[in-house]
């Protein structure tokens, strides 16, 4: 989702990358998110995997999923540690990547009691994204309400999904929603914490 994200708002809102869109730069912030949020964390997966750590990929247990947690966990810190520290990244991915890592955590958090929906924390968190991106485009280049309305259909269609396929209960699913909204509005008020 973090990739998602960056795509949309390198697309909503150029000006807000310094330029960065139009140089290889681009490429660098691209494959920096590729890298350590989808690589590295499915890396480790399957090493966990080929080292009999875990049954099988689609972590269906809660069990199973608590040392994917903690190493996914790692690399989304190591992430927002970076592009907090770093000037190349918008507040507003700022935002996002800590939002990530918040409901990561948070996530990790609720396992320990019923098996929460990841796609829909991730899901849910990037409606948030796109919300913050409409509501803060100083200089808006498109009309983000038609994207809005694919953003909640999407989450929408993820949520059924994960009932249809039996792989989540009606409140795991509604849960994630929940744990991905609740990750960005807790990155807001903690960056604003940060910089008063």
């Amino acid at each position: 989702m973090l990739t998602y994200g960056l795509l949309f708002m390198m697309w909503a809102e150029p000006y807000q990358f310094g330029g960065a869109t139009d140089s290889d730069m681009s490429l660098y912030m691209i494959g920096s998110i590729v890298g350590i949020s989808f690589f590295f964390p499915t890396f480790s997966l399957l090493m966990m995997r080929g080292l009999g750590m875990v049954e099988s990929l689609q972590l269906k247990d809660r069990e199973e999923r608590i040392i994917p947690y903690v190493s996914t966990g790692i690399f989304y810190l190591w992430l927002s540690v970076n592009i907090y520290k770093t000037t190349i990244f918008p507040y507003i991915f700022e935002v996002f990547a800590i939002g990530a890592t918040i409901a990561l955590f948070t996530a990790f958090f609720i396992n320990n009691f019923t098996k929460i929906s990841l796609h829909t924390v991730g899901v849910g968190g990037f409606l948030a994204m796109v919300i913050f991106t409409m509501t803060n485009a100083s200089v808006p280049l498109y009309d983000l309400r038609p994207i809005l309305l694919g953003v909640i259909l999407l989450a929408g269609l993820v949520g059924t999904a994960r009932l249809i396929l039996k792989a989540h209960v009606p409140q795991e699913v509604y849960g994630g929603y929940l744990v991905g909204l609740f990750g960005q509005f807790a990155a807001v008020f903690l960056l604003r914490m940060l910089t008063s």
